[in-house]
């Protein structure tokens, strides 16, 4: 046992530590911690010390190491136990966390390499979806205006996919009923004809869809957020299934709800589907956000990157696990969807500074405490008093300049300066006794931070911009008129389109009937 969660040593010999001293701060209610490694785990390390420590008691908090290195050297117990433990308590933080390449084994002296442990936590906790939504700093404009939900089913599709290389031969695949009274089916028999062909089976389970869509169109109701469900089923017609269902629990439970809260209007008063190709066209024009997407799990995984991308970086956005315990509570998993951010620890092992923004990893751990805090409300308003003045806290230090260097450029703060600023005004809002109130954005006040600002700027052709800019600038004028503008977004295919369902269906059935054509007899 260890005093504090700040003092646990790498490569002790088991996974798990709890704090066991009392004290006067806010009990927190019991909660799985799984710490990862490189600069995500040294930047947690010192929010913790800063601003979790002097404010709460973490002493039912369980932790687990699952960096390469105690993972190996317990043989992936750690693992095994930090899963069982999530089970049991139904919140979890995770940090990011290292899935070692094979050079990576040979750095760290690992005596194999480990798998990603995702699949083992989405098994254990009997996932059902993964909400990935953007983060939003009001009075700072990042990429969509409002937020945007995405619910990626946990399981099934390409992830557990069983394969091999093979020659040319034939290939049968058959389903043997649980019963085996009842006959086998052959699913597909087909004739390999080329020297080598990667043959690959896996499955899409439809028994845990229901439960996705409860969650999927209970979250964009309460967001007043516009609901679309996205497949491939023009082409893939297995996908059909994951639709029906969808369709069914929102017709039943969700539709008359939607039409009371005008949130159908640009839809033709129903739930619309968009293929996956018009889905990641739309990303890139409904930059006013508002609406959400469910989806299947390799799709959800491509879009959410896309979504990433258009809202600046995977640092804003959050991915959070919702899974389903044998009592029927739900087990939800908080982290941020960026990495450890090797560039940075390995600036930071050199006595380089570094600026890494907390943003998504913090949002994942007060989330995280939120929901244990639901789970066990006893100290429920006083959890939540301290979440709300953290957040608020963080979101005042990027709005004043006080940010990361991100956000706020060259003169922002590194990342020990960025940790102690935030402390530093934590520590006045939690002595006011107050209740955090959040920042209301006065009219026409927003930042919005320089794109030159994105790491990889220095690769971008400035010259070939300007060339860019005076094609389209075509009075010479130094600047881009609106029909200008309109020309250049439409030759650029980029125009927006109106949320007209017709018009929708219409660019469905044309890039389903351009991808047909593409498949083989």
């Amino acid at each position: 046992m260890l005093s504090s969660l700040r003092s646990l040593p790498r490569g002790a010999p088991s996974g798990l530590w709890i704090r066991t001293f009392a004290s006067n701060k806010i009990p927190a209610p019991p909660m799985t911690y799984i710490a990862g490694e490189e600069m995500s785990w040294y930047t947690m390390k010192i929010i913790r010390e800063k601003w979790v420590e002097p404010f709460i008691d973490t002493s039912k908090w369980e932790y687990f190491d699952l960096s390469c290195k105690h993972r190996d050297d317990s043989d992936d117990k750690v693992l095994h136990e930090a899963v069982a433990s999530g089970a049991r308590l139904g919140a979890i933080f995770k940090e990011p966390t290292i899935t070692p390449s094979a050079e990576q084994v040979k750095q760290f002296g690992l005596k194999k390499p480990r798998g990603s442990p995702n699949g083992a936590m989405r098994r254990g906790w009997n996932g059902i979806t993964i909400s990935r939504d953007t983060i939003h700093i009001p009075g700072i404009k990042l990429g969509f205006d409002k937020p945007v939900f995405f619910e990626r089913h946990a399981v099934g599709g390409e992830y557990g996919a069983g394969w091999k290389n093979v020659g040319k031969g034939r290939v049968l695949t058959t389903f043997f009923p649980d019963d085996i009274k009842e006959k086998p089916q052959v699913i597909d028999g087909r004739q390999l004809d080329n020297d080598m062909s990667a043959v690959v089976i896996y499955d899409n389970p439809l028994d845990n869809v229901e439960d996705l869509a409860h969650i999927f169109f209970k979250r964009c109701l309460e967001a007043n957020i516009v609901p679309y469900v996205v497949t491939k089923k023009t082409v893939f017609k297995w996908q059909e299934g994951f639709w029906r269902k969808m369709k069914t629990v929102f017709d039943k439970d969700y539709k008359e709800k939607y039409l009371a809260a005008d949130l159908l209007k640009t839809t033709g008063g129903d739930l619309m589907h968009l293929i996956s190709d018009a889905a990641t066209m739309q990303i890139i024009r409904w930059t006013g956000g508002g609406f959400g997407m469910a989806c299947h799990n390799y799709d959800g995984d491509m879009l959410t990157d896309e979504v990433a991308q258009v809202h600046r970086s995977p640092g804003f956005i959050t991915s959070n696990l919702i899974g389903k315990s044998e009592s029927g509570s739900l087990i939800k998993e908080f982290e941020a969807s960026h990495g450890t951010v090797a560039d940075l620890w390995h600036a930071h092992l050199r006595g380089e500074d570094t600026s890494m923004n907390p943003l998504g990893m913090v949002v994942a751990l007060l989330g995280a405490m939120e929901h244990a805090a639901m789970l066990n409300p006893a100290n429920k308003a006083d959890i939540f008093r301290w979440t709300g003045h953290c957040k608020e806290a963080m979101y005042t230090a990027f709005r004043t300049g006080r940010g990361t260097r991100d956000l706020s450029g060259p003169t922002g703060l590194t990342t020990e300066q960025f940790v102690e600023a935030v402390f530093e005004d934590l520590k006045k809002r939690m002595a006011s006794g107050e209740m955090p109130v959040p920042y209301e954005v006065p009219a026409k006040e927003e930042l919005a931070p320089s794109r030159k600002l994105r790491r990889g700027f220095e690769h971008v052709d400035e010259e070939g911009i300007k060339a860019f800019f005076e094609k389209y600038d075509t009075d010479a004028n130094g600047a881009i008129s609106f029909e200008e503008f309109v020309d250049m977004t439409l030759e650029l295919g980029i125009a927006p389109m109106k949320k007209d369902p017709e018009a929708v269906k219409h660019h469905e059935a044309r890039v389903a009937s351009h991808a047909s054509t593409e498949m083989p007899a």
